[in-house]
Parts: structure tokens; C-alpha cells; sequence
């Protein structure tokens, strides 16, 4: 049987952003519900896109769309603790792309949590697969492990 893959820490990571906790994020049991890890996955990924100038959630020709996604979870997190999560991409294709992302609590250098998803971009009308944009690729790239 192969063993639980030890957690990650801040070095094996080429992008940071810095998403705080709310109230709301832990559940009956004092800690952040499952679900919340997810959010914050996206919402990482999604800003640092919008902070690169690749990303308009409003008007931009091409979007991705989530088709996979997973988790591991290795220490409780709660608020009020600022989570740092660190971003790479672990696969770059035509038109997808595989975003690993490590969620650390307050300073640690070990990841609490760490989780994947894969986008692929698509036509925001016609919702078929498009190559990624020249420079989506470039900032892509610049965080590819």
C-alpha cells in the first residue's frame, strides 16, 4: 500500500495570494467546512489571473471552465487565521491547464491543505474549447513547476 503524500511547504510554490478567513467559513464542528477550501482555491486562482491583466470576468472572450477538481487535507484551518495560498500549474495544454494550489495558515511553511483543478478555456459563446490566448500561456508559463 502506498503511503499519504506528505504536505507541501511555501517553496515548492511560484505564486502567492493572500485570502482571509470570515466568520462564516467555520462550521458547527469550530473549524473551516471543507467546502470553504474549495472557494478559496478558486478564488486564488481567479485573482491572481485578474492581478496578471489575463482575466475578464465580465467582457473577456475566453473563460475557463472547472472540469476536475480534488483536495487533501492535512491540518485544520479557522477564522480568524489569514491563509496564504501558494499557486503553480502542474500541466499546460492547448487549451487547459492544471492549477495545483497549497493553502497555509498564518505563517506556517507547511500547506494545511492542498488541492488541484483543471480549466479548460473555452468561447465564452460558443462554450466550445479555444487555444489559450498568447498571453494567458505567457503568465501560465511563468508559474509552471
Amino acid at each position: 500500500m502506498i503511503g499519504r503524500p506528505a504536505p507541501s511547504n511555501r517553496a515548492s510554490y511560484r505564486a502567492f495570494r493572500i485570502v482571509p478567513t470570515r466568520w462564516m467559513d467555520n462550521d458547527i464542528y469550530g473549524h473551516m467546512n471543507n467546502a470553504v477550501h474549495y472557494s478559496l482555491f478558486d478564488t486564488a486562482v481567479n485573482g491572481w489571473l485578474i492581478e496578471n491583466g489575463v482575466l475578464d470576468i465580465g467582457r473577456g472572450e475566453q473563460i475557463g471552465l472547472v472540469v476536475e477538481t480534488g483536495c487533501r487535507y492535512f491540518a485544520e484551518m479557522a477564522f480568524p487565521d489569514v491563509v496564504t495560498a501558494g499557486l503553480r500549474v502542474a500541466h499546460l495544454g492547448g487549451s487547459s491547464v492544471r492549477y495545483e494550489i497549497a493553502l497555509f495558515r498564518n505563517e506556517e511553511e507547511t500547506a494545511s491543505a492542498e488541492g488541484f483543478f483543471v480549466h479548460v478555456y473555452v468561447n465564452r459563446e460558443s462554450r466550445r474549447p479555444s487555444p489559450l490566448a498568447p498571453g494567458l500561456r505567457a503568465v501560465l508559463e511563468s508559474i509552471v513547476k
